[in-house]
C-alpha cells in the first residue's frame, strides 16, 4: 500500500509561483508512474500533469503547457509540481496520484492518491 502526501499548496497573487511536493511511502517509488491532478468546487477531478517512473517522459494538459514543469526524485521518493504564472483558474485542489499502468490521463488510470493541498490564486 502506498501513502501520498501533498504539501506546498497556499495562497498566491496571480502571475505568482508555487511548487507542490509529493512524499510517497509504502512502496517501490520508483517503479510508478506520477501524476498531478486537480479539483475545482463542483467540477471533476482533472488531469494536470504526469511523469513517467524513469523521468523520460511528462505529460501535461494544455492549459498548464509552459508554465508548470512536474518532475521528480526517486532517491527522495518524492514528485514536485513547479507552478509559475498562476492564473485565477489554476485554483483548485491538487493531488498527486501514484499507478503503475502505462496510461497516464485519467483518474482510473492511478491506484494511490493523497489527501490534496488547497491552491488558491488571487486576481
Amino acid at each position: 500500500q502506498v501513502q501520498l502526501v501533498e504539501s506546498g499548496g497556499g495562497l498566491v497573487q496571480a502571475g505568482g509561483s508555487l511548487r507542490l511536493s509529493c512524499v510517497a511511502s509504502g512502496g517501490t517509488f520508483s517503479t510508478y508512474k506520477m501524476g498531478w491532478f486537480r479539483q475545482a468546487p463542483g467540477k471533476e477531478r482533472d488531469f494536470v500533469a504526469a511523469i513517467r517512473w524513469s523521468a523520460t517522459s511528462t505529460f501535461y494538459t494544455d492549459s498548464v503547457k509552459g508554465r508548470f514543469t512536474i518532475s521528480r526524485d526517486n532517491a527522495k521518493n518524492t514528485v514536485y509540481l513547479q507552478m509559475n504564472s498562476l492564473k485565477p483558474e489554476d485554483t483548485a485542489v491538487y493531488y498527486c496520484a501514484a499507478g503503475s499502468t502505462w496510461r497516464v490521463f485519467g483518474t482510473s488510470d492511478y491506484n494511490y492518491w493523497g489527501q490534496g493541498t488547497q491552491v488558491t490564486v488571487s486576481s
